[in-house]
């Protein structure tokens, strides 16, 4: 019963998403209705960071795929080091929504007290200095690398879209201690974990680009992250203008993975080089690559003057997440062949 009501909390809670209206599942159809099905039935809930692509379908399949196939899909990895990867990558981007959500789920797992090691890689994993070599055997590494290369994108979305909390804002303080360790009970596989590969039909196939060489051992993994990172692409090309993904790109190329710090005078420097009519979605999607946890309601609201439309709002925040994840995954990549 406990369980049943945190799984209501939780589904309640996707009224308070910020900006974009989710589209409700008893609304629901096509491509959303088949994703809203799978998560409901692979994550035992309709968990609030998947569901509020909704506005934008390719973009929510292919926000889920990536999850899918890496978190919950069945692996050589287990699920604890799984948790404590997107715990990691969570806490170093500074999205509390996701490190308290993915932290109670490792607390909940009985084999999680020796991942504290690849917590710590994952906290560092986006930098140019983390460069030791990762702490699992070569064979884990699509499925692992594979959770960061996600959360890399999903802490970003959730940062823009999402309340600190996975719980809805009536929920008090008091009551919060109990109901995280029941969500962490909810949110525990009760077996081995989800087929591989049930959610690749969500999206057509697409060529592997060269940046997916870390996920090339495990075919589930690259082929979703090749389908999603296809139609992410399209989103872009629908919804950001091309000055702003050549001018985001330019910026990432040469990115540390560090922090920009609180200013945002960088942003502003930035932007010069763009016309005056995408300098607002410039600003929008350099933070939410480079500073996710800054966006404010005047950044969206400027872009919103331009592009009022959840869609568009939606496939330029899941553009600009994905490039900075993509960015962050040749380092990955290249930390994992170092020699030991």
């Amino acid at each position: 019963m406990v369980a049943m009501l945190v799984r209501l909390a939780v589904r309640r809670s996707l009224r308070d998403t910020r900006h974009v209206k989710v589209v409700a599942p008893r609304k629901a159809n096509g491509v959303v209705a088949e994703v809203y099905r799978q998560v409901e039935r692979d994550f035992r809930m309709l968990a609030p960071p998947v569901a509020l692509h909704s506005a934008a379908p390719e973009v929510l399949a292919a926000s889920w795929m990536i999850l899918r196939e890496t978190l919950l899909a069945q692996g050589v990895a287990d699920r604890a080091s799984k948790e404590a990867v997107a715990t990691g990558v969570s806490v170093a981007n500074e999205c509390p929504y996701c490190a308290d959500v993915h932290g109670m789920t490792l607390a909940a797992l009985a084999d999680a007290a020796d991942r504290s090691e690849l917590e710590a890689w994952a906290q560092a994993s986006a930098t140019a200095a983390a460069a030791a070599a990762p702490p699992f055997p070569p064979e884990q590494g699509p499925e692992l690398i594979g959770v960061a290369v996600a959360f890399q994108y999903y802490n970003r979305m959730v940062n823009v879209f999402l309340r600190d909390s996975p719980f809805p804002s009536h929920v008090p303080e008091s009551a919060k201690p109990k109901a995280r360790h029941v969500l962490g009970g909810v949110l525990r596989p009760s077996d081995g974990g989800a087929l591989p590969g049930a959610s690749l039909d969500l999206l057509p196939p697409a060529p592997l680009p060269e940046d997916l060489s870390w996920a090339l051992a495990n075919p589930s993994v690259a082929d979703a992250f090749a389908r999603a990172y296809a139609a992410v692409e399209a989103a872009g090309d629908r919804s950001v203008p091309s000055s702003v993904r050549a001018l985001v790109h330019s910026r990432l190329s040469t990115w540390d993975g560090e922090a920009p710090g609180i200013s945002r005078a960088w942003v502003e420097e930035a932007v010069v080089e763009l016309p005056e009519a995408d300098r607002a979605a410039g600003r929008l999607a350099l933070l939410i690559a480079h500073a996710s946890y800054q966006v404010d309601e005047t950044l969206v609201d400027d872009f919103r003057r331009t592009a009022p439309d959840d869609a568009t709002l939606i496939e330029l925040a899941a553009w600009s997440s994905m490039a900075a994840a993509r960015r962050i995954s040749v380092r990955l990549a290249a930390q994992a062949v170092k020699p030991t």
